[in-house]
């Protein structure tokens, strides 16, 4: 192998092998990474156009009996300071959303052992009853392998309906990194990867529009973080005909603070701003049938993002009003609706609002403007 001829088979949109990404990401410079990652995006979406959307992400509880040990948001089912969210926080959240130019719900939660598919089912039912323009993109792979535990149904009935109640597209939230013996090691509790991996072909098959993530930077190889990358590929090119499939893959680096993981002295996180940008052109090398890459400016930081943009990123993520679960492990970044486009155009492209179908759309008139809490991670 000699990064030449890998890189140039990447420019020719050929998949890589696991093994062939690794010996890129460990050998070639990150100028050569930056070129092809921004030469692919440039295929994919032939603009000097960066979207950027606003949502809310909410959560619906945090009980969760996973345990995940880089997790710091959840607690035990009878903890003091367990919630789940009542109809009315729900609207108060929805409303100031509007109010700031959002038109969709980010919704997440654990894995409460007394939530199953009725109560998801009537929950999505009465907030698209109370705001029909509301945009639901909620749960996640890890949730519905929960539900349908509970249920003891199948992927498939859970995952209609809850698009039947409301549902319009699944997050890619819980992936971690898609190798059971890190998930093992980590997050225990949740779904393995090939259930991971079944339950987004299924949502595909039903007609859920998805998208895909990966948290490296801690007990991983860079090897498993390849073959991650490969399985995100394989399911996308599964997809039927019809199906939109992946809309969009996300990496971000492992936030540590005061995680069991760091506290075990198990991992911590050390990805610097380099690892960062190869990581995002190795995301658009290794994922020639996924359109869209996203720059995680909540887990590093402005000028990373923006460098990352030069690197086969297209995509800034969400000014997010709330975020709960990354804040609680370190992240701080914040942004305003005119910070992200100003960030975005400092960069040098056209910042582009966008729905969860990375459909335009115009700036709301009289939108509200703050220092909004969290930022534009996960599972967009």
């Amino acid at each position: 192998m000699n990064t030449s001829d890998l890189l140039q088979r990447a420019l020719n949109l050929e998949p890589l092998t696991p093994e062939e990404g690794v010996f890129l990401f460990e050998n070639a410079a990150t100028a050569e990474l930056m070129y092809v990652g921004n030469s692919l995006r440039q295929h994919h979406v032939p603009n000097d156009v960066v979207t950027w959307i606003i949502d809310r992400n909410s959560n619906t509880t945090n009980v969760c009996i996973a345990n995940c040990k880089f997790c710091n948001f959840f607690r035990r089912p009878g903890h003091g300071e367990s919630y789940v969210t009542s109809i009315e926080e729900y609207k108060q959240k929805i409303e100031e959303t509007f109010a700031f130019g959002g038109e969709q719900l980010l919704l997440q939660g654990g894995h409460h052992p007394g939530l199953g598919l009725g109560y998801y089912c009537n929950l999505f039912s009465e907030l698209k009853s109370l705001y029909p323009n509301l945009k639901l993109h909620a749960l996640g792979p890890p949730e519905i392998a929960h539900v349908a535990k509970l249920e003891k149904a199948s992927h498939h009935e859970v995952l209609s309906a809850l698009k039947k109640a409301g549902l319009d597209s699944l997050p890619g939230a819980g992936a971690e990194i898609l190798d059971d013996r890190v998930r093992r090691l980590i997050s225990a509790g949740k779904c393995g990867a090939k259930e991971w991996l079944d339950i987004m072909h299924e949502a595909h098959k039903v007609g859920l529009t998805t998208s895909a993530t990966m948290m490296f930077g801690h007990i991983e190889t860079n090897l498993e973080r390849m073959q991650h990358l490969v399985k995100i590929r394989e399911v996308q090119a599964k997809k039927p005909a019809s199906a939109k499939g992946f809309l969009a893959f996300i990496p971000w680096p492992f936030q540590d603070e005061d995680t069991i993981l760091k506290k075990l002295k198990r991992a911590r996180n050390t990805c610097t701003g380099d690892e960062y940008i190869r990581m995002i052109a190795m995301s658009r090398i290794m994922l020639p049938n996924v359109t869209n890459i996203q720059a995680s400016w909540l887990t590093v930081g402005k000028q990373v993002a923006q460098l990352c943009l030069h690197a086969g990123a297209n995509d800034f993520g969400s000014i997010m009003i709330e975020e709960n679960v990354v804040s609680a492990a370190g992240a701080r970044f914040r942004f305003t609706a005119d910070g992200i486009q100003e960030a975005i155009r400092d960069a040098g492209f056209r910042p582009q609002l966008r729905n969860q179908e990375y459909e335009y759309r115009e700036l709301p008139k009289g939108m509200k403007q703050q220092e909004l809490v969290g930022g534009g991670m996960v599972v967009d």
